[in-house]
């Protein structure tokens, strides 16, 4: 790929060119200033006195040699320096060609591009792995977008397929205009707003646009409420809902207890959804250096390795085969990453393996 003209190889070459100039031009003139004279005092201090047109002569004779002599060096100089100039040039353009290749490349979708992650120095050489790390974060996005614009057309079509068919339905008299069918419309409804709504929520919580009132909030408070909530809620499912308050140390940390709460919920119902009558979903913190630890352990259906990096993913879920009905909308997990990230907090998933359970684990800052 050219450049165009006036680039950064021609800027290199041109700038060599003027450093060997005005190193030679330097030379020629300190010389010539100093040269004849110190070359008269030394012929004084070797043969005595002289004659002013024998010492006028002598400088003369000597700047020509010098002129001479400076004149051919400063040639060869130049001739070599361009040489050498030429190869480092052609080594130091490769890679920045082959970069600003593969960033074009990147620019036009491809984002297979890479770059060698060696350069000319180690300025070049990081600047190549970062740009393989962004382009590889780019085709992850890119792939995480396609499949998310996809589960999301499938999440949406399935509530419409059904109102359509309600609407049909009534329209060839099939079902009746009545409250009931109008009920299950309004079901399908209130799914599709649901979405909307939870997409909105990861999507504003995502970009730091959520309005957080933060206030010193206790976290032995914040789980005691999150459990007493959630052992009310669930107590149909027969899954018990346990605190363990043993190791905390009354640390407050700077947030909203709201949304704190919600993130909690978001993963209780997780955990309970998967978690089997008489198991148990458990809620505990614990005090360390930099903050608080809050952790939420079931004893459910546990994930697949290979699966515990994406389960904060939108839509994404660990069973493919479940509905929106039996699986939730895959976006509740995304919400209590980014209302956890709006925090300065950290999240992220452990489990042995399939029916060993699952725990998920906050680490927030201390107040």
């Amino acid at each position: 790929m050219k450049g165009p003209r006036g680039g950064f190889g021609a800027r290199l070459a041109l700038s060599q060119l003027l450093t060997v100039a005005v190193g030679a031009s330097t030379l020629l003139v300190v010389a010539l200033g100093l040269a004849p004279g110190l070359f008269r005092a030394h012929v004084v201090d070797t043969v005595g006195p002289i004659s002013s047109e024998l010492a006028t002569h002598l400088d003369m004779a000597f700047a020509r040699a010098t002129l001479v002599s400076l004149a051919v060096a400063t040639t060869a100089a130049t001739i070599a320096a361009l040489g050498v100039g030429a190869f480092v040039t052609r080594r130091a353009v490769r890679p920045v060609r082959g970069l600003a290749g593969a960033a074009s490349a990147v620019a036009q979708g491809d984002f297979t591009a890479r770059v060698p992650e060696t350069g000319f120095g180690s300025e070049l050489t990081m600047l190549n792995r970062a740009f393989n790390q962004m382009a590889r974060e780019i085709a992850a996005t890119e792939r995480t977008r396609a499949e998310m614009l996809r589960d999301l057309a499938h999440e949406l079509r399935t509530p419409l397929t059904s109102v359509r068919g309600y609407h049909e339905a009534i329209a060839d008299g099939v079902l009746p205009a009545d409250d009931t069918t109008f009920a299950r419309i309004d079901g399908e409804l209130s799914r599709i707003e649901r979405l909307v709504q939870d997409l909105d929520t990861v999507s504003r919580a995502e970009e730091r646009r959520l309005d957080l009132r933060l206030r010193p909030v206790s976290v032995a408070n914040l789980l005691t409420s999150a459990a007493d909530s959630a052992a009310l809620s669930y107590q149909h499912t027969g899954v018990t809902v346990r605190l363990d308050l043993a190791n905390d140390n009354g640390t407050e940390v700077w947030g909203d207890p709201d949304r704190l709460h919600e993130a909690l919920a978001n993963l209780i119902a997780n955990a309970v959804q998967h978690t089997p009558t008489g198991g148990t979903v458990t809620l505990r913190s614990r005090t360390t250096a930099f903050g608080v630890t809050i952790e939420v352990a079931d004893t459910g259906a546990g994930i697949d390795a290979e699966h515990l990096s994406r389960i904060f993913e939108r839509l994404y879920r660990v069973d493919t085969g479940r509905s929106r009905n039996t699986g939730g909308s895959g976006i509740g997990l995304t919400i209590t990453r980014a209302l956890i990230k709006a925090h300065d907090g950290h999240i992220h998933a452990e489990s042995p393996g399939l029916g060993q359970g699952t725990t998920f684990i906050i680490n927030l800052p201390r107040r």
